[in-house]
C-alpha cells in the first residue's frame, strides 16, 4: 500500500478540493493503485494464495475455475477498516481508576514490591491423595557392594525405603480396555557375612543437558505406560497441561500437578533423543528428501519449524529460518531436495520446486486487476498443466524415447514462458514482476522434473506432516523454552517416523522409557520392511502417507494439490 494510514487521516473532502488538478491526478492514480491491492487481497484465498482452508468461513464455497474480468463483475464492498487513532478534537482517553488489592481496598507499594513465589519458611504442599497397591515389587541387592561377593536371595532384608508409581495395565481379551495399576516399589537392605550392608539403587540412566539435565530414572510416580499416555494426549490430541490434568482425574482418577506433567513430557523427550542422529543419518542417506518451514513462536524469539520428510523417516527442527540449518542437516546428502521457493535451499544442486505453490500464484494473477498480470498467470497456468498430463503420460507408458524427450518436446512452450518472464522483470504489477523473477530465478529446479518424470510435482508430503503441528500451533501458541522446543520436536520425530513405518509409537516408547529408566541404551526404531505389507498387501508399490501410487525409489505419481497452507 502505498498510503499509510497516517496519510489517508489527513485526506479530506477540503483538502482535496485545495490541490490543484496534476496533484489530484497524481493522487487519483495512488488511490487507484491502493484500492486494487486492498481488491486483490480481499479476493486471497486457499485456491490463488498460501492462505490456510481454516481461514474459509464455512459458509463460503469455492469460486468458479476461471472466473469473469474485474471489469464484469466487480468485488463487493468491503467495510473500511477501523482508524488506530481518533482526530485530536475527539479525545478518547479516560482516568484510569486508582490502583486496588485484591481484597478491594487501596493496594500496598510494599506488596507490590514483595518476590514472586512462596515466601521462605511458609509449609510446603505435598501429595494428598492415598494409592492402594495393586501390586509389590521387592529389589534386592544382589552384590556386596564392600567384597563383591554374591548375596543370597534367600537372607532375610530390611526394606529402607521405597515409591508407588502409576501405570496403564492393557487389560486382556476378556476385559479390554487401559486400567490404571498402582506398584509399590520396596528397595531392601541386605547384610553380607562379611558384616557390610548393601542396599539396592533405583536405576539411573543418561542425563540430557540439552533437555534442562533431566535426569531419566526407575524413581518416578509416572510409570512408562501412563507417561506415553500423557504424550499422547498433548502431541497427537493437542490437549494442554490443564485439559490433561482434567481427563486423567476424570477418567482414571488420578491427581498429578501441572508440573508433573511437564517434567513428564521432557523426561520422554530425553529418553528419544538418542534417536535423533538415526533420523538424521537416514535422511541424508535417502534419494529423495522434502523439506518445509512454517513458523514457530518461542518468546521472545519468533523461529521456525523444519521438516525433513523422507518415505520412512520424519525430522522435525525448530531453529532459524536462514540457510544454517539446510547446510547443517544436508550435510553429506546428494539425493533430490524437493521444496518451496524459499532462498534457504536454493545453492542445492540436486533441488525440485513445487508446483502447487506455482499455480497457486499464477491462479491469484489470472483474478488480479492488471489486465497483463491476468495474461501472464493464463500463460503459466496453461504451460504448467500442459507439461503435467505429459509426465502424467510419461509416468504410466513405456520409457521415454531420448529422440522425442519431454524437454525437446515442448521446447517452443518452454522458450515462449521464459520470454514472458524476461519481459516483466520491471512489471508495474508486484506480483506480477515477482513471479517472473520466482520463474527465472528456479527455473532448472522448476522444470528438472521434464528429464526425469518419475519425480515428485509437489511438496505435498512435507505439507501434509506439518499441518498437525500447525493446528497445535494455534491453540498452544508454540513452546516457551529452548528446553520445551527441544522435546517438541524429538518426540514429533519418533512419533511421526514409527507411523510412518506403520508401527504403533506407543508400543515404542513405552518400551523405551522402560529401558531408558533401567540404564540400557535406547533401542533403534522399528525398522520399515513391513511397511507396505502393513498397509496394502495387495499393492506391490509404495503407498504415501497421502494417498496416490508411488514408484520404485518414494517418488509419488500424486498430481499438485492444494497445500495446508501456514
Amino acid at each position: 500500500m502505498k498510503l499509510s494510514q497516517h496519510d489517508l487521516q489527513q485526506l479530506d473532502e477540503d483538502a482535496l478540493r485545495r490541490l490543484p488538478e496534476a496533484a489530484l491526478r497524481h493522487l487519483s492514480l495512488t488511490l487507484l493503485a491502493d484500492l486494487k491491492e486492498a481488491r486483490e487481497r480481499l479476493a486471497q484465498n486457499p485456491r490463488n494464495s498460501s492462505r490456510p482452508p481454516s481461514s474459509r468461513p464455512p459458509w463460503e464455497h469455492d469460486p468458479p475455475a476461471d472466473p469473469p474480468g474485474p471489469a464484469d463483475q466487480p468485488a463487493p464492498e468491503a467495510p473500511a477498516p477501523p482508524t488506530d487513532a481518533q482526530p485530536a478534537d475527539h479525545p478518547t482517553t479516560t482516568p484510569s481508576p486508582p490502583a486496588t488489592s485484591p481484597t478491594g481496598g487501596p493496594r500496598d507499594s510494599q506488596a507490590e514490591k514483595r518476590r514472586a513465589g512462596k515466601p521462605v519458611g511458609a509449609p510446603g504442599v505435598g501429595r494428598s491423595q492415598v494409592f492402594t497397591a495393586h501390586t509389590t515389587e521387592d529389589h534386592r541387592p544382589t552384590v556386596c557392594a564392600c567384597c563383591g561377593q554374591p548375596l543370597s536371595a534367600t537372607a532375610p532384608a530390611i526394606r529402607y525405603t521405597g515409591f508407588q508409581t502409576l501405570d496403564l495395565d492393557g487389560g486382556d481379551a476378556a476385559a479390554p480396555g487401559l486400567r490404571l495399576r498402582v506398584i509399590d516399589h520396596r528397595y531392601l537392605a541386605v547384610t553380607c557375612p562379611c558384616g557390610h550392608h548393601s542396599r539396592a539403587q533405583p536405576a539411573q540412566g543418561d542425563v540430557a543437558p540439552e533437555l534442562g539435565a533431566i535426569a531419566v530414572q526407575e524413581w518416578r510416580l509416572v510409570g512408562p505406560g501412563l507417561a506415553t499416555l500423557i504424550v499422547a494426549l498433548n502431541l497427537r490430541f493437542r490437549l494442554s497441561r490443564a485439559r490433561i490434568r482434567e481427563f486423567l482425574h476424570d477418567w482414571l482418577g488420578v491427581q498429578l500437578s501441572v508440573g508433573t506433567l511437564h517434567q513428564t513430557l521432557h523426561e520422554v523427550g530425553a529418553v528419544v533423543a538418542p534417536a535423533e542422529s538415526q533420523l538424521i543419518a537416514e535422511a541424508q542417506a535417502s534419494g529423495l528428501l522434502h523439506a518445509d518451514e512454517t513458523s514457530w513462536p518461542q518468546p521472545p524469539q519468533r523461529l521456525w519449524l523444519w521438516v525433513f520428510i523422507t518415505t520412512t523417516t520424519t525430522l522435525y527442527v525448530i531453529a532459524g529460518r536462514g540457510k544454517a540449518t539446510v547446510v547443517q542437516l544436508l550435510s553429506g546428502f546428494t539425493g533430490w531436495l524437493m521444496s518451496d521457493g524459499w532462498f534457504a535451499y536454493r545453492d542445492y544442486p540436486r533441488r525440485l520446486r513445487c508446483w502447487a505453490h506455482l499455480l497457486r500464484k499464477a491462479q491469484g494473477l489470472v483474478e488480479c486487476y492488471d489486465a497483463d498480470g491476468r495474461a501472464f498467470g493464463h500463460q503459466v497456468r496453461t504451460t504448467l498443466e500442459d507439461l503435467m498430463v505429459a509426465i502424467y503420460a510419461a509416468r504410466e507408458g513405456p520409457p521415454a524415447d531420448p529422440a522425442v524427450a519431454l524437454p525437446q518436446a515442448y521446447a517452443a512452450s518452454l522458450d515462449s514462458l521464459r520470454q514472458a518472464a524476461l519481459a516483466r522483470l520491471s512489471h508495474r504489477h508486484d506480483k506480477t514482476r515477482a513471479l517472473a523473477v520466482e520463474l527465472l530465478n528456479d527455473w532448472e529446479a522448476i522444470f528438472q522434473v521434464l528429464h526425469h518424470p518419475e519425480l515428485p510435482l509437489s511438496n505435498n508430503d512435507a505439507e501434509r506432516a506439518l499441518r498437525h503441528w500447525v493446528i497445535a500451533r494455534r491453540l498452544s501458541h508454540g513452546t516457551r523454552t529452548p528446553v520445551g522446543s527441544r522435546a517438541f520436536t524429538l518426540l514429533a520425530s519418533v512419533i511421526d517416523t514409527c507411523r510412518q513405518r506403520g508401527h504403533s509409537p506407543w508400543t515404542y516408547l513405552v518400551t523405551a522409557i522402560a529401558d531408558r529408566r533401567a540404564g540400557l541404551p535406547l533401542a533403534p526404531l522399528p525398522h520399515p520392511a513391513d511397511l507396505y505389507t502393513y498397509l496394502t498387501p495387495s499393492l506391490p508399490h509404495e503407498v504415501s502417507s497421502g494417498g496416490g501410487r508411488k514408484y520404485p525409489g518414494g517418488y509419488s505419481s500424486r498430481q499438485p494439490t492444494r497445500s495446508s497452507g501456514r
